[in-house]
């Protein structure tokens, strides 16, 4: 029964999310902390954002270090919109998208799913970046 209680907030945010499509960065932050039980960490989001997992890339290969101007693509180079939310406000706000890239980004970069920790901490980093 606990388990269930724990699940429960998170059950409700990814169904509010996923019937509406559209979110705020802050929703997918509560829904990521929320399915891994602890508190999202800038330090650790930014230290994952900005480091190599065993594979060719990191994040800021492609999106910069900080993700606060134009990126590109390692392979490809085709330009990449900035990712923190305060200097590209469309970022975080589509749930389908969201799914798509964090789902295509983490098996580039760290050959598997990412995990809502992860998410959370990565995510809890790019709000941290400001104008």
């Amino acid at each position: 029964m606990k388990i269930i209680l724990k699940a429960a907030p998170s059950l409700s945010l990814l169904i509010s999310v996923g019937a509406s499509q559209a979110a705020d960065p802050q929703t997918f932050l509560k829904l990521y902390s929320a399915e891994s039980q602890e508190a999202p960490s800038v330090q650790k989001g930014e230290k994952f954002f900005s480091s190599k997992h065993g594979n060719e890339w990191s994040c800021s290969s492609c999106h910069g270090m900080p993700p606060t101007g134009e990126g590109k693509h390692a392979s490809t180079n085709k330009a990449i919109a900035p990712l923190a939310p305060s200097f590209n406000s469309d970022r975080f706000t589509d749930s389908a998208k969201v799914d798509k890239w964090f789902k295509r980004n983490c098996n580039d970069v760290l050959g598997r799913a990412c995990t809502p920790s992860e998410k959370a901490d990565v995510l809890a980093y790019l709000l941290s970046l400001k104008k």
